[in-house]
């Protein structure tokens, strides 16, 4: 009984990680390295100022609705389970992920389990015409249907957003955990 525990556990918190940043492929896949780089050169990353987020400045109103809707569109549609309203909300084209793959996994997770995301102070932290980056504190609640078995993790997201004919899509999702996690029955 406590292997089989041991093994849900361990499974839930894999599938909580990938499920967060996304279904990665091999090809697509990016390492550690070139996520730094990508920090480092200031495409992707949380902008601190004294230990706060700062929003970006040069959104215009209407962008910055309609970035805050899609970015409510992808946690709702992901809450909801539906897969193909949630696949609406993902670039056809992402960047760090393969769509397909995503898809596939994102089914079995909503089959194989209750899981619900939480996300509390959403700042757009950069922006141009062509693609934003939202900030987000996320909390991920997992229990698995087949054990019961429950898990909670919290963390910092950014979801990048590309536009694609017209309307805003996630293409890529950087996570880093804040090591609020608790996992049991």
């Amino acid at each position: 009984m406590l292997k089989k525990s041991f093994l849900a556990v361990l499974t839930l918190l894999m599938l909580t990680a990938l499920m967060l940043t996304a279904c990665g492929n091999k090809k697509d896949e990016m390492s550690a390295e070139e996520k730094q780089k990508i920090i480092d050169d200031g495409t992707v990353g949380f902008e601190m100022n004294g230990g706060k987020i700062t929003k970006a400045e040069n959104i215009p109103a209407d962008e910055e609705k309609a970035i805050i809707a899609a970015f409510n569109e992808y946690i709702a549609a992901f809450n909801s389970n539906e897969i193909d309203r949630y696949m609406q909300t993902i670039s056809k084209n992402p960047k760090g992920f393969n769509y397909e793959e995503d898809k596939k996994y994102t089914s079995e997770v909503f089959k194989q389990s209750d899981v619900k995301r939480d996300a509390k102070d959403t700042t757009i932290i950069k922006y141009n015409a062509n693609e934003a980056q939202v900030h987000s504190n996320l909390t991920v609640h997992l229990v698995q249907t087949k054990t019961n078995v429950k898990h909670e993790s919290a963390g910092q997201q950014v979801t990048v957003f590309v536009k694609e004919d017209g309307r805003w899509k996630v293409t890529s999702v950087f996570y880093m955990d804040d090591t609020k996690s608790s996992t049991g029955k």
